[in-house]
Protein backbone atom coordinates (compact mmCIF):
# COMPACT_ATOMS: atom_id res chain seq x y z
CA UNK A 1 0.00 0.00 0.00
CA UNK A 2 1.19 3.51 -0.78
CA UNK A 3 0.80 5.65 2.30
CA UNK A 4 -0.68 9.16 2.29
CA UNK A 5 2.73 10.79 2.68
CA UNK A 6 3.92 9.21 -0.58
CA UNK A 7 0.73 10.35 -2.34
CA UNK A 8 1.23 13.94 -1.16
CA UNK A 9 4.89 13.90 -2.16
CA UNK A 10 3.92 12.63 -5.57
CA UNK A 11 1.35 15.37 -6.09
CA UNK A 12 3.48 18.18 -4.66
CA UNK A 13 6.66 17.50 -6.54
CA UNK A 14 4.91 16.22 -9.68
CA UNK A 15 7.89 14.03 -10.44
CA UNK A 16 7.41 11.56 -13.29
CA UNK A 17 6.95 7.86 -13.01
CA UNK A 18 10.09 6.41 -14.58
CA UNK A 19 9.69 3.24 -16.58
CA UNK A 20 12.82 1.22 -17.29
CA UNK A 21 12.38 -0.59 -20.59
CA UNK A 22 10.51 0.47 -23.74
CA UNK A 23 9.17 -2.95 -24.64
CA UNK A 24 5.47 -3.68 -24.92
CA UNK A 25 5.02 -3.82 -21.13
CA UNK A 26 6.73 -0.49 -20.48
CA UNK A 27 4.89 1.24 -23.32
CA UNK A 28 1.52 -0.14 -22.19
CA UNK A 29 2.12 1.16 -18.67
CA UNK A 30 3.24 4.55 -19.97
CA UNK A 31 0.18 4.98 -22.19
CA UNK A 32 -2.16 4.18 -19.31
CA UNK A 33 -0.44 6.57 -16.90
CA UNK A 34 -0.30 9.41 -19.42
CA UNK A 35 -4.02 8.94 -20.09
CA UNK A 36 -4.52 9.53 -16.34
CA UNK A 37 -2.48 12.78 -16.56
CA UNK A 38 0.45 11.31 -14.65
CA UNK A 39 3.84 12.41 -16.04
CA UNK A 40 5.94 9.54 -17.36
CA UNK A 41 9.51 9.15 -18.59
CA UNK A 42 10.57 5.93 -20.32
CA UNK A 43 14.26 4.98 -20.43
CA UNK A 44 15.62 2.24 -22.71
CA UNK A 45 19.14 1.06 -23.47
CA UNK A 46 18.36 0.34 -27.13
CA UNK A 47 18.36 2.51 -30.23
CA UNK A 48 14.65 1.92 -30.72
CA UNK A 49 11.53 0.87 -28.86
CA UNK A 50 9.94 -2.56 -28.75
CA UNK A 51 12.48 -4.96 -27.28
CA UNK A 52 11.80 -8.35 -28.87
CA UNK A 53 9.09 -6.85 -31.08
CA UNK A 54 11.98 -6.31 -33.45
CA UNK A 55 12.41 -5.71 -37.18
CA UNK A 56 15.73 -5.43 -39.00
CA UNK A 57 16.40 -4.08 -42.48
CA UNK A 58 19.26 -4.86 -44.85
CA UNK A 59 18.98 -3.23 -48.27
CA UNK A 60 15.64 -4.30 -49.76
CA UNK A 61 15.28 -7.15 -47.28
CA UNK A 62 13.29 -6.81 -44.05
CA UNK A 63 13.21 -9.35 -41.23
CA UNK A 64 11.01 -9.83 -38.20
CA UNK A 65 13.71 -11.46 -36.09
CA UNK A 66 12.09 -11.42 -32.64
CA UNK A 67 8.39 -12.00 -31.96
CA UNK A 68 6.74 -13.25 -35.15
CA UNK A 69 3.08 -12.58 -34.38
CA UNK A 70 0.76 -12.06 -31.46
CA UNK A 71 -2.76 -12.91 -30.36
CA UNK A 72 -5.40 -10.69 -28.79
CA UNK A 73 -7.79 -12.64 -26.58
CA UNK A 74 -8.58 -10.10 -23.87
CA UNK A 75 -10.81 -7.06 -24.28
CA UNK A 76 -8.12 -4.65 -23.07
CA UNK A 77 -5.63 -5.77 -25.69
CA UNK A 78 -8.28 -6.19 -28.38
CA UNK A 79 -9.16 -2.50 -28.07
CA UNK A 80 -5.56 -1.53 -28.72
CA UNK A 81 -5.27 -3.94 -31.64
CA UNK A 82 -8.45 -2.54 -33.20
CA UNK A 83 -7.05 0.96 -32.79
CA UNK A 84 -3.82 -0.14 -34.49
CA UNK A 85 -5.76 -1.92 -37.25
CA UNK A 86 -7.79 1.23 -37.94
CA UNK A 87 -4.51 3.15 -38.30
CA UNK A 88 -3.10 0.55 -40.72
CA UNK A 89 -0.45 -0.65 -38.25
CA UNK A 90 -1.48 -4.32 -37.96
CA UNK A 91 -3.20 -6.99 -40.01
CA UNK A 92 -4.37 -10.55 -39.29
CA UNK A 93 -2.18 -13.51 -40.29
CA UNK A 94 -2.70 -17.26 -40.24
CA UNK A 95 0.66 -19.04 -39.98
CA UNK A 96 0.78 -22.83 -39.91
CA UNK A 97 0.99 -23.50 -36.18
CA UNK A 98 -0.80 -25.70 -33.64
CA UNK A 99 -3.98 -24.23 -32.15
CA UNK A 100 -4.62 -22.04 -35.17
CA UNK A 101 -8.24 -21.39 -34.20
CA UNK A 102 -8.07 -17.62 -33.70
CA UNK A 103 -6.45 -14.74 -35.54
CA UNK A 104 -2.82 -13.88 -35.11
CA UNK A 105 -1.63 -10.38 -35.86
CA UNK A 106 1.49 -8.90 -37.42
CA UNK A 107 2.76 -5.40 -38.09
CA UNK A 108 2.02 -4.35 -41.66
CA UNK A 109 5.59 -3.10 -42.14
CA UNK A 110 7.20 -5.31 -39.51
CA UNK A 111 6.60 -6.18 -35.89
CA UNK A 112 8.35 -3.08 -34.59
CA UNK A 113 5.54 -1.01 -36.12
CA UNK A 114 3.43 -2.00 -33.11
CA UNK A 115 5.68 -0.60 -30.33
CA UNK A 116 6.34 2.49 -32.47
CA UNK A 117 2.58 3.01 -32.58
CA UNK A 118 2.28 2.56 -28.81
CA UNK A 119 5.15 5.00 -28.22
CA UNK A 120 3.51 7.85 -30.10
CA UNK A 121 3.09 10.91 -27.83
CA UNK A 122 5.21 9.29 -25.08
CA UNK A 123 8.49 10.68 -23.77
CA UNK A 124 11.02 7.94 -24.46
CA UNK A 125 14.76 8.45 -24.05
CA UNK A 126 16.71 5.83 -26.02
CA UNK A 127 20.28 4.62 -25.57
CA UNK A 128 19.92 5.25 -21.83
CA UNK A 129 21.19 2.21 -19.92
CA UNK A 130 20.09 2.39 -16.28
CA UNK A 131 22.85 1.20 -13.94
CA UNK A 132 21.48 2.07 -10.51
CA UNK A 133 18.34 2.97 -8.58
CA UNK A 134 18.72 4.96 -5.37
CA UNK A 135 16.05 5.55 -2.73
CA UNK A 136 16.07 9.08 -1.33
CA UNK A 137 13.80 10.45 1.41
CA UNK A 138 10.78 11.11 -0.79
CA UNK A 139 11.88 10.29 -4.32
CA UNK A 140 13.80 7.81 -6.45
CA UNK A 141 17.02 8.64 -8.25
CA UNK A 142 17.50 6.64 -11.44
CA UNK A 143 21.09 6.78 -12.69
CA UNK A 144 22.31 5.90 -16.17
CA UNK A 145 25.63 4.70 -17.54
CA UNK A 146 26.46 8.30 -18.48
CA UNK A 147 25.83 9.29 -14.83
CA UNK A 148 22.68 11.18 -15.72
CA UNK A 149 20.35 11.33 -12.70
CA UNK A 150 16.58 11.30 -13.16
CA UNK A 151 14.22 11.95 -10.25
CA UNK A 152 11.07 9.87 -10.00
CA UNK A 153 8.04 9.44 -7.78
CA UNK A 154 7.73 5.76 -8.72
CA UNK A 155 9.77 3.29 -10.76
CA UNK A 156 8.43 0.52 -12.97
CA UNK A 157 11.00 -2.02 -14.14
CA UNK A 158 9.95 -3.94 -17.27
CA UNK A 159 13.26 -5.42 -18.46
CA UNK A 160 13.80 -9.21 -18.29
CA UNK A 161 14.05 -10.51 -14.72
CA UNK A 162 17.77 -11.47 -14.89
CA UNK A 163 18.59 -7.92 -16.00
CA UNK A 164 16.37 -6.53 -13.25
CA UNK A 165 18.23 -8.62 -10.67
CA UNK A 166 21.55 -7.36 -12.02
CA UNK A 167 20.27 -3.79 -11.67
CA UNK A 168 19.21 -4.46 -8.06
CA UNK A 169 22.63 -5.93 -7.30
CA UNK A 170 24.32 -2.80 -8.62
CA UNK A 171 21.92 -0.72 -6.53
CA UNK A 172 22.71 -2.59 -3.30
CA UNK A 173 23.43 -0.17 -0.49
CA UNK A 174 21.18 2.45 -2.05
CA UNK A 175 17.93 0.51 -1.63
CA UNK A 176 16.09 -0.75 1.43
CA UNK A 177 16.46 -4.47 1.91
CA UNK A 178 13.68 -6.62 0.48
CA UNK A 179 13.37 -10.14 -0.88
CA UNK A 180 14.01 -10.58 -4.59
CA UNK A 181 12.53 -14.09 -4.56
CA UNK A 182 9.75 -13.44 -7.11
CA UNK A 183 12.29 -12.34 -9.71
CA UNK A 184 14.34 -15.50 -9.16
CA UNK A 185 11.29 -17.57 -10.16
CA UNK A 186 11.47 -16.31 -13.74
CA UNK A 187 13.58 -18.14 -16.32
CA UNK A 188 14.04 -17.64 -20.06
CA UNK A 189 15.06 -19.75 -23.02
CA UNK A 190 17.74 -18.29 -25.30
CA UNK A 191 17.24 -18.26 -29.07
CA UNK A 192 19.42 -17.86 -32.14
CA UNK A 193 17.66 -16.12 -35.02
CA UNK A 194 19.12 -16.70 -38.49
CA UNK A 195 18.34 -14.00 -41.04
CA UNK A 196 18.93 -15.02 -44.67
CA UNK A 197 18.45 -13.05 -47.88
CA UNK A 198 17.57 -15.26 -50.87
CA UNK A 199 17.95 -14.84 -54.63
CA UNK A 200 14.40 -16.06 -55.27
CA UNK A 201 11.25 -17.15 -53.43
CA UNK A 202 11.51 -19.76 -50.69
CA UNK A 203 9.48 -22.96 -50.36
CA UNK A 204 7.89 -21.95 -47.07
CA UNK A 205 4.18 -22.75 -47.48
CA UNK A 206 1.67 -19.91 -47.62
CA UNK A 207 1.07 -17.63 -45.83
CA UNK A 208 4.76 -17.62 -44.94
CA UNK A 209 5.00 -18.92 -41.39
CA UNK A 210 5.58 -22.50 -40.25
CA UNK A 211 6.17 -24.04 -36.82
CA UNK A 212 8.64 -26.93 -37.05
CA UNK A 213 9.31 -29.93 -34.84
CA UNK A 214 12.97 -30.24 -35.84
CA UNK A 215 15.40 -30.77 -32.96
CA UNK A 216 17.40 -27.69 -34.02
CA UNK A 217 14.69 -25.37 -35.36
CA UNK A 218 11.23 -24.40 -34.13
CA UNK A 219 10.22 -21.79 -36.70
CA UNK A 220 10.75 -20.49 -40.21
CA UNK A 221 9.10 -17.42 -41.72
CA UNK A 222 9.15 -15.99 -45.22
CA UNK A 223 9.23 -12.24 -44.71
CA UNK A 224 8.33 -11.60 -48.37
CA UNK A 225 5.11 -13.60 -48.03
CA UNK A 226 4.34 -11.79 -44.79
CA UNK A 227 4.37 -8.63 -46.87
CA UNK A 228 7.14 -6.78 -45.03
CA UNK A 229 10.13 -7.45 -47.31
CA UNK A 230 10.69 -6.34 -50.91
CA UNK A 231 13.31 -9.06 -51.39
CA UNK A 232 12.85 -12.76 -50.56
CA UNK A 233 14.19 -13.43 -47.08
CA UNK A 234 13.62 -15.90 -44.28
CA UNK A 235 13.87 -15.82 -40.50
CA UNK A 236 14.80 -19.09 -38.78
CA UNK A 237 14.45 -19.51 -35.01
CA UNK A 238 16.58 -22.16 -33.34
CA UNK A 239 15.12 -24.46 -30.70
CA UNK A 240 15.80 -23.72 -27.02
CA UNK A 241 17.96 -26.84 -26.66
CA UNK A 242 20.05 -26.01 -29.73
CA UNK A 243 20.46 -22.40 -28.60
CA UNK A 244 21.56 -23.42 -25.12
CA UNK A 245 24.03 -26.02 -26.42
CA UNK A 246 25.63 -23.57 -28.86
CA UNK A 247 26.02 -20.50 -26.65
CA UNK A 248 29.77 -20.55 -27.25
CA UNK A 249 29.84 -22.05 -30.75
CA UNK A 250 31.34 -20.10 -33.63
CA UNK A 251 28.51 -18.03 -35.19
CA UNK A 252 29.35 -19.25 -38.73
CA UNK A 253 28.90 -22.84 -37.62
CA UNK A 254 25.59 -21.99 -35.93
CA UNK A 255 24.38 -20.42 -39.19
CA UNK A 256 25.41 -23.48 -41.20
CA UNK A 257 23.65 -25.90 -38.85
CA UNK A 258 20.43 -23.88 -38.95
CA UNK A 259 20.52 -23.62 -42.75
CA UNK A 260 21.00 -27.39 -42.98
CA UNK A 261 17.88 -27.90 -40.87
CA UNK A 262 15.66 -25.85 -43.21
CA UNK A 263 17.28 -26.59 -46.57
CA UNK A 264 14.06 -28.14 -47.93
CA UNK A 265 12.23 -24.87 -47.34
CA UNK A 266 14.89 -22.79 -49.10
CA UNK A 267 16.26 -24.65 -52.14
CA UNK A 268 16.44 -24.14 -55.07
CA UNK A 269 16.85 -20.56 -53.80
CA UNK A 270 20.39 -19.59 -52.84
CA UNK A 271 21.40 -17.64 -49.76
CA UNK A 272 23.08 -14.43 -50.92
CA UNK A 273 23.58 -12.93 -47.48
CA UNK A 274 23.08 -14.15 -43.93
CA UNK A 275 23.52 -12.99 -40.35
CA UNK A 276 22.78 -14.28 -36.88
CA UNK A 277 21.14 -12.59 -33.92
CA UNK A 278 21.16 -13.99 -30.41
CA UNK A 279 18.28 -13.42 -27.99
CA UNK A 280 19.54 -14.25 -24.51
CA UNK A 281 16.06 -13.78 -23.02
CA UNK A 282 13.78 -15.01 -25.77
CA UNK A 283 10.87 -16.81 -24.11
CA UNK A 284 9.95 -16.96 -20.44
CA UNK A 285 9.24 -20.62 -19.70
CA UNK A 286 9.02 -20.09 -15.92
CA UNK A 287 6.94 -17.04 -15.00
CA UNK A 288 5.73 -15.26 -11.89
CA UNK A 289 2.03 -16.09 -11.71
CA UNK A 290 0.76 -12.55 -11.10
CA UNK A 291 0.92 -9.85 -13.81
CA UNK A 292 3.42 -7.83 -11.79
CA UNK A 293 5.28 -7.76 -8.50
CA UNK A 294 5.56 -4.79 -6.13
CA UNK A 295 8.62 -4.63 -3.89
CA UNK A 296 8.08 -3.85 -0.23
CA UNK A 297 9.57 -0.38 -0.38
CA UNK A 298 8.13 2.88 0.94
CA UNK A 299 8.29 4.44 -2.51
CA UNK A 300 6.56 2.53 -5.33
CA UNK A 301 8.85 0.05 -7.10
CA UNK A 302 7.11 -2.41 -9.41
CA UNK A 303 8.36 -5.14 -11.72
CA UNK A 304 6.60 -6.56 -14.77
CA UNK A 305 6.98 -7.77 -18.34
CA UNK A 306 6.57 -10.98 -20.28
CA UNK A 307 7.98 -12.99 -17.38
CA UNK A 308 4.81 -12.22 -15.41
CA UNK A 309 1.25 -13.46 -15.80
CA UNK A 310 0.40 -15.14 -19.10
CA UNK A 311 3.59 -14.13 -20.91
CA UNK A 312 4.17 -13.47 -24.61
CA UNK A 313 3.20 -10.18 -26.28
CA UNK A 314 -0.33 -9.94 -24.91
CA UNK A 315 0.77 -10.95 -21.42
CA UNK A 316 3.50 -8.30 -21.48
CA UNK A 317 0.95 -5.68 -22.47
CA UNK A 318 -1.43 -6.74 -19.70
CA UNK A 319 1.42 -6.73 -17.18
CA UNK A 320 2.25 -3.12 -17.99
CA UNK A 321 -1.38 -2.09 -18.00
CA UNK A 322 -2.03 -3.71 -14.61
CA UNK A 323 1.01 -2.05 -13.04
CA UNK A 324 -0.19 1.34 -14.25
CA UNK A 325 -3.71 0.73 -13.01
CA UNK A 326 -2.31 -0.22 -9.60
CA UNK A 327 -0.47 3.09 -9.34
CA UNK A 328 -3.46 5.09 -10.51
CA UNK A 329 -5.72 3.38 -7.96
CA UNK A 330 -3.32 4.04 -5.07
CA UNK A 331 -2.88 7.65 -6.09
CA UNK A 332 -6.62 8.17 -6.24
CA UNK A 333 -6.52 9.45 -9.81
Amino acid sequence: MLDLRVNIAFMRKNLPVIIIGAGISGLAAARCLVAANIPVLVLDKGRGVGGRMATRRSGDATFDHGAQFFSARTSDFQRVVEEAKYSGIVQPWWPKIPDNTHSRWIGTTGMNAVPKFLAESLTVLKEKRVTQIQAQSDEWHVITEELDVYQASAVLVTIPAPQALELLDKSAGHLPEFSHAPLHQIAYHPCFALLAILDRASNVPAPGGLALEHKNVTWIADNYQKGISKQPSVTVHASPIFSQLHLHTDPDLVEEKLLEAVVDYIEPAKVVQRQIHFWRYSLAYERYAEPFWQAKTELPLLFGGDGFGTGNVEGAFLSGLTMAEQLIEKLGR
